[in-house]
């Protein structure tokens, strides 16, 4: 694997393999790498001729500098692991590699800056897409691949590159999960062992109502799930809400849309974890 810090040698390496007719897959990342973002490099390899991983903690997409932080940097470690996966190179850059000047950037994406994450964490996804456009700028690539836990991030970077009229195909990939269920996240080494066992009503819940789909109304799934998740004394629930795939916007009846997904979020302790699941 190369490891390039600078644009300039990383963009002249690149030239040189577009030059010679090679596809070029694309993961962004912001480090502390789990089996989730390895899954992402599998596909993208199995994609491309050339795989392209980048590890940057963004600070325009943080809404609390403690999150910025406290956020895990495992650089070594990461490396490891994207050499143990065969990824053919890393981009490493520094915050003045990134942003030479400062960046006033304003996107607009309507309706979903109000709705679940962009609700409860105001600016994330505007700094999430000043970043993604310009490591797109950057590493132009043919494919880019993004999980599906951060579901609406998603949804937002398939939005920013039909605004941007990027030719770049983005790519949505499975959820990984530990064997109990738990979607694997970064924030999950901040949990206790007891926070891992109370953080595991999340997925329990999301299956639950995979399973009870159409047995209620929207509503009353709705509810049911809420008490659930709040029957834990140790979840500090922010929201839980059943939305259509394609644009977010919420239902009333299982028949308003042919791809329905539900959605959480909550705090164990100051842990906060997000996840979701297809229920149509």
């Amino acid at each position: 694997m190369i490891i390039f810090e600078k644009i300039e040698a990383l963009n002249n390496h690149l030239d040189k393999l577009r030059q010679d007719g090679f596809k070029i897959g694309f993961i962004p990342t912001m480090g502390a790498l789990h089996k989730g973002h390895l899954s992402l490099i599998d596909r993208a390899k199995h994609d491309n001729a050339i795989t392209v991983c980048s590890i940057f903690v963004n600070p325009t997409q943080f809404t609390n500098q403690n999150d910025l932080l406290n956020y895990p940097r495992t650089i070594e470690a990461d490396i490891k692991l994207l050499e143990s996966a065969d990824c053919d190179i890393l981009f490493y850059p520094d915050v003045k590699e990134i942003y030479p000047k400062p960046v006033n950037t304003f996107f607009n994406f309507g309706f979903l800056e109000d709705v679940m994450e962009g609700k409860y964490r105001k600016g994330h996804f505007n700094g999430m897409a000043i970043v993604v456009n310009r490591l797109f700028e950057i590493v132009k690539p043919d494919f880019a691949y993004f999980g599906e836990k951060d579901y609406q991030q998603l949804v937002f970077v398939k939005m920013l590159v039909r605004m941007m009229e990027l030719p770049i195909q983005i790519i949505g990939c499975p959820i990984i999960r530990e064997s109990d269920g738990l979607a694997m996240s970064s924030r999950n080494v901040h949990l206790s062992p007891q926070g891992k066992k109370d953080a595991l009503i999340i997925s329990q819940t999301l299956f639950k109502a995979r399973k009870l789909v159409k047995t209620m109304s929207v509503d009353e799934l709705k509810s049911y799930s809420i008490n659930n998740l709040k029957s834990n004394p140790a979840v500090d629930l922010e929201y839980f809400e059943i939305a259509e795939s394609n644009y977010l916007k919420p239902i009333k009846t299982w028949e308003d849309n042919s791809s329905i997904r539900a959605f959480i979020a909550l705090k164990i302790g100051s842990t906060r974890l997000i996840d979701n699941i297809e229920l149509i």
